[in-house]
């Protein structure tokens, strides 16, 4: 779904990452990478073709956009190292595209390791209008796009059922993506007026409020 922000145009796709057209700049957040194998180390039983899941996807909106540069908006990687980190060293030298992880608070492993990526790291990003964060946050002259929430809505019929789905949240000045990782969980919000949200159901985004 293409929606417009400040006379830019942005693609929400249903990985939960936006394509930024003007700027050729892939946002995706709350990644978690990591937090499988960590699972699994503590006796979970996930199966271990899930680790790849995550570069599955984004392998398909990289090829998708072809990107310049894509942006992290935090919490790339869950915790400290374990052997995800390998396949990501591997995405990454094969990623053309630029890649920038603005901070969050999951992101604890030494810059030294994302340096020896090339991966450029900020606290935060100002691209003209706009302000890229992982935690939500509030400015008078910017719109702020940001993750760290990993959005859902609950949808009940009539019937008192309710269907519970990962979102893109839109406020007046914000919109915070859903998490792109698989096993991240959701957090509901209730939309105020003015709010509009972008559900992510059966691999397509609809336009829920």
């Amino acid at each position: 779904m293409e929606i417009e922000i400040r006379n830019n145009k942005f693609t929400l796709h249903p990985s939960g990452s936006v394509f930024w057209k003007e700027q050729n700049v892939l946002l995706i957040s709350d990644v978690h990478l990591g937090k499988i194998a960590h699972f699994r180390k503590n006796g979970l039983a996930i199966p271990e073709s899930a680790i790849l899941e995550n570069f599955v996807r984004l392998d398909e909106v990289v090829e998708l956009f072809n990107p310049k540069r894509i942006i992290f908006l935090g919490d790339l990687f869950h915790s400290v190292i374990n052997n995800e980190w390998h396949f990501f060293a591997d995405w990454v030298r094969k990623t053309t595209a630029e890649i920038i992880l603005v901070e969050g608070n999951h992101d604890i492993i030494a810059k030294q390791h994302y340096s020896d990526l090339n991966i450029v790291i900020h606290s935060k990003l100002i691209l003209e209008d706009f302000l890229l964060t992982h935690h939500p946050t509030e400015s008078e002259y910017y719109f702020n796009f940001c993750g760290h929430i990993h959005p859902g809505i609950k949808l009940k019929d009539l019937g008192r059922q309710a269907l519970k789905l990962a979102c893109f949240f839109n406020k007046e000045k914000q919109m915070i993506l859903p998490a792109f990782g698989e096993f991240t969980g959701n957090y509901f919000l209730r939309p105020q007026e003015n709010d509009r949200v972008y559900a992510i159901a059966n691999n397509e985004v609809i336009k829920i409020v």
